[in-house]
């Protein structure tokens, strides 16, 4: 399929859906709606329901349009990057213009959709976008302290979903978000020590330090601490936000594995290590989600 745009030149560009997708991580993007469907059906929301179709179209409008901006803002350094070397935008598929056009459109109906549900998730949809693109995306080459501002776009989307059946940021959404907040500091930074080599080419700053004990060590602190939280429910201390024995025995044996990924890096700080605690994250967080909701269901 192939889309037309008008350059104000009056020049004709042609877009294929690949280019688009490639545009808005249509992978990530996914993966974050799943977070936010998740929040949704933990909060008791019906599957028949128009906020559910709002929460899905708007959810992923927003995220594919903070990728596109970044996209955009990095179309230059993701030339150097043998991972993101093949994007529409270094490769000259798409031009700047094109991107532009696309992102924006993408975020004004996504955060139009969310805010057909409510006010929170209109106003924290909108949050996710701006932090993503004016705060983390231009801190990337400053700071490592880029992965604690992205952490707060990035754990949006869990709570996202509870707000919209809630239409409140009580503690129940504040412990969806924080779960998912401590999550992505193993998960950005396995990501990161994967892709040094890539990300010190365009000068990103990603890894709390070396790749050493020290970074290891800050990974396997932030993999333990998900365990306690995120069997707090169980307790009775979560409002509404509730989980039974069995659900918390699997939270646990699930956060121990994700933590024995930390461990083995610590022992070894091999990158193939790293890359298996990379994909145990993409494996972690929904597997959690996906046991909260099967929780909440029976």
């Amino acid at each position: 399929m192939i889309f037309i745009l008008k350059h104000a030149k009056s020049n004709t560009y042609k877009l294929s859906i690949n280019d688009v997708l490639q545009l808005s991580k249509i992978r990530l993007t996914t993966i974050v709606v799943f977070s936010a469907i998740a929040g949704y059906f933990i909060a008791g929301g019906i599957f028949q329901s128009f906020d559910l179709i709002a929460l899905v179209l708007g959810g992923f409008l927003v995220v594919a349009s903070s990728n596109g901006f970044n996209q955009v803002m990095e179309k230059d350094l993701d030339k150097l990057m043998k991972r993101t070397e093949d994007r529409p935008l270094p490769k000259q598929r798409m031009t700047t213009n094109q991107a532009l056009f696309l992102s924006l459109s993408m975020g004004l109906v996504g955060v139009f959709f969310l805010f057909s549900i409510n006010f929170y998730s209109g106003f924290f949809g909108s949050l996710s976008v701006l932090l993503y693109v004016l705060a983390y995306t231009p801190l990337k080459r400053i700071s490592s302290f880029s992965v604690f501002v992205g952490a707060f776009p990035g754990a949006i989307p869990f709570m996202l979903g509870w707000v919209a059946v809630s239409n409140n940021f009580a503690i129940e959404a504040g412990i969806l978000f924080a779960i998912q907040f401590i999550w992505q500091f193993p998960h950005f930074w396995a990501i990161a020590w994967v892709s040094d080599d890539d990300y010190t080419k365009a000068g990103f700053k990603m890894l709390p330090g070396v790749k050493g004990k020290a970074t290891a060590f800050k990974t396997l602190i932030y993999s333990f601490f998900l365990i306690p939280l995120s069997i707090l429910p169980f307790f009775g201390i979560a409002g509404e936000l509730e989980l039974s024995f069995l659900a918390c025995l699997f939270v646990v044996i699930l956060g121990l594995w994700f933590f024995t990924k930390s461990v083995i890096l610590f022992k070894t700080l091999s990158d193939q290590d790293a890359k298996m605690l990379m994909f145990a994250s993409f494996i972690y967080l929904p597997l959690l989600q996906l046991i909260y909701v099967i929780d909440k269901l029976l």
